[in-house]
């Protein structure tokens, strides 16, 4: 592609964010900054979270691992939406019951100072290194299609985008993020719907004769009931995605803080429900590009990359096989789901670590403005250095073992919370940060010697679980009779 469309393209499109980011700040207080004025409608919370609960690794990934895996997928899928359901019925009433804006609070009124600060902890390392890998992948893709045209290094890619994101998202906050995630969203979408159309049209496919031979191929196989060992076993992909959800969405502060803008628990309901329906339809036309580029790749006998990854961008970018208009809204699209994604982690990021940690709420507004400044300046540097160290590791099977190792600290979270939700009990608050570093650790060793102690057996997804119940157990032994604060289970 050329490269100076695609620099104008992109120039224009954050011309557009910066404009909403303007129009949406005006007037912004650090109230505003972290709940919007709890004043969102439901629908644009609910259309605005497509954009950040599909990142670059779903809109990469997802079509690449159909080739290996088929549509197993939708079984993890089906599993989130379940889990969106006990979000919406269990865990937003006790928030908004609570009038949380970091949901992290929680686990100090139920369970103490210590278990507080180690909940809190674990989300910023998680998504830190989270968001930092997402970007990590849309900076790679940009240099490809942008960057190396000019020899332009890739730290300085880095530092523009982590700019960019800073500028759009520093004085407005999450009230801004919301608009420009649905802006993102409807890209997103827009970039999907028109690959698939595409490449169907390539095919010489109608949407009936799509469906047909989507079905018809191999794969699209979705259900797995023979071998409980297999990683796509129904019931392991089932259960791994309602609990991925729970702790990765319902106890993840990013996730949660535009739930918790909305007027009121009803309207966050209506929005989880609206929301988990749209997420479902997307995955199922993510699934459905992959089975058509796979089609379409071994009818042109054109050679499948060894990292399936490359194989979206591949085509579009590479080859240009589906033309200029499907390539600029594949960048346009990549690049919207990471920011997307992005934007929101940083504001997270710096709710978290003012709230959590700084004791902000008992401060005056302008000092409360200042430290707001300061932290989120910090929390894009921490972004853009944990990428360049990405870069610098500059194996790729090593970064996504290190994105693995975020999803461990997402399992004491599911601990920490399910003991406080479902037991009265109280715990040795001061020794609650051990059980939540020896519970991945231990959690990593059972995993690693899974195949020799658990005869072939191969965790998946549902190492999460493990890690939840070794940190469930290891409070239980730190439990104490009296509750100090069962009221709030």
């Amino acid at each position: 592609m050329n490269p100076y469309l695609v620099l104008t393209i992109l120039l224009i499109y954050f011309g557009v964010l910066i404009l909403i980011s303007y129009i949406t700040s005006r007037g912004a207080t650090t109230h505003t900054f972290f709940t919007a004025g709890k004043s969102s409608p439901w629908y644009l919370v609910a259309y605005s979270m497509i954009g950040t609960a599909i990142s670059g690794v779903t809109f990469i990934s997802v079509p690449g691992e159909v080739g290996n895996s088929q549509f197993s997928y939708l079984q993890f899928i089906l599993g989130n939406v379940a889990g969106y359901m006990v979000v919406a019925l269990v865990l937003m009433p006790v928030y908004y019951r609570m009038n949380l804006v970091s949901i992290y609070t929680y686990l100090q009124k139920r369970l103490g100072f210590w278990s507080y600060k180690s909940g809190a902890a674990a989300f910023l390392v998680s998504r830190t290194i989270g968001a930092a890998f997402r970007l990590f992948l849309t900076a790679s893709v940009l240099q490809l299609a942008l960057f190396d045209e000019w020899n332009v290094p890739f730290a300085v890619n880095v530092l523009i985008t982590i700019a960019l994101i800073w500028l759009i998202t520093s004085k407005g906050g999450i009230k801004t993020i919301l608009w420009t995630d649905a802006f993102q969203t409807t890209f997103l979408i827009a970039a999907l719907l028109l690959s698939v159309y595409l490449i169907s049209e390539a095919l010489g496919l109608s949407l009936g004769g799509l469906i047909d031979t989507v079905r018809a191929s191999d794969y699209s196989k979705a259900f797995f009931f023979d071998d409980p060992k297999s990683n796509k076993f129904f019931y392991k992909q089932f259960f791994a995605g309602l609990f991925t959800t729970v702790a990765m969405f319902g106890l993840d502060q990013d996730l949660m803080q535009k739930n918790l803008t909305c007027r009121n628990l009803q309207d966050a309901q209506k929005n989880m429900y609206t929301f988990s329906t749209v997420f479902l339809f997307v995955n199922i036309l993510f699934l459905t590009l992959g089975a058509l580029l796979y089609i379409y790749s071994n009818q042109q006998n054109i050679p499948i990359p060894a990292h399936t990854d490359d194989l979206y961008p591949t085509l579009l970018l590479k080859l240009n096989k589906f033309g200029i208009v499907a390539g600029v809204f594949f960048l346009l699209g990549i690049t919207a789901s990471s920011y997307a994604s992005a934007d929101s982690a940083l504001a997270s990021l710096t709710t978290s670590f003012c709230i959590d940690f700084l004791d902000f709420e008992n401060r005056p507004e302008e000092k409360r403005k200042r430290l707001k400044t300061i932290v989120h300046l910090c929390m894009s540097i921490a972004l853009l250095i944990v990428i360049l160290i990405f870069k610098a590791i500059n194996d790729q099977s090593v970064v996504k073992a290190v994105f693995t190792v975020a999803g461990y600290t997402y399992g004491p979270l599911l601990g920490l919370f399910s003991f406080g939700l479902l037991t009265k009990l109280s715990v040795k608050d001061r020794f609650v940060p051990v059980v939540c570093i020896l519970s991945p650790i231990l959690c990593y060793i059972i995993n690693t010697n899974a195949n020799t102690w658990l005869n072939g057996y191969k965790f998946g997804f549902e190492l999460l679980i493990l890690n939840g119940v070794l940190t469930f157990l290891g409070l239980l032994l730190l439990s104490q009779k009296k509750s100090a604060g069962a009221t709030y289970g």
